[in-house]
């Protein structure tokens, strides 16, 4: 299951995200927002991450504007690896290398299609695991100094 969640610039997105899920039979749980009215993202970001790290849902898709306050403030959450994916390269080596278990995309900055392209590609590409493992150890270490 996939947790979704957006801020109103990403709104828009979300919902067309939505559609793609729901023709491709893939479950979500979406934690909002549910319009365009002007909401603080920070809300949705945590509500998506406690999704993730409860295992409710297996990985997580945020949207704001940009993409970039929503990837902010997943990464202050203990346990998610949130990467802010603009390409189909990054979505792919996000999970490669990274085992992002959140991406965040930009509303206001993609286009829908090549948006769903980089969702696919995120959905679709498993954790390489091997050299990255260490890697990513290592990232959880810095995470519990602070």
């Amino acid at each position: 299951m996939i947790a979704i969640g957006s801020d109103h610039g990403g709104f828009e997105l979300k919902e067309i995200i939505k559609k793609y899920l729901d023709e491709n039979n893939i479950s979500y749980h979406d934690y909002g927002t549910y319009s365009l009215d002007s909401v603080d993202f920070p809300d949705y970001a945590k509500k998506v991450c406690q999704g993730v790290l409860s295992k409710e849902c297996d990985r997580g898709v945020l949207i704001c504007g940009t993409g970039i306050g929503m990837s902010i403030a997943a990464n202050k959450v203990n346990g998610i690896r949130c990467a802010l994916c603009n390409s189909i390269m990054t979505a792919r080596l996000s999970m490669e290398h990274n085992n992002a278990n959140v991406i965040a995309l930009g509303g206001r900055v993609l286009g829908k299609d090549y948006a769903i392209e980089i969702l696919q590609t995120y959905l679709q590409t498993e954790f390489l695991g091997g050299k990255y493992n260490k890697r990513n150890e290592l990232i959880k270490a810095i995470e519990s100094d602070h």
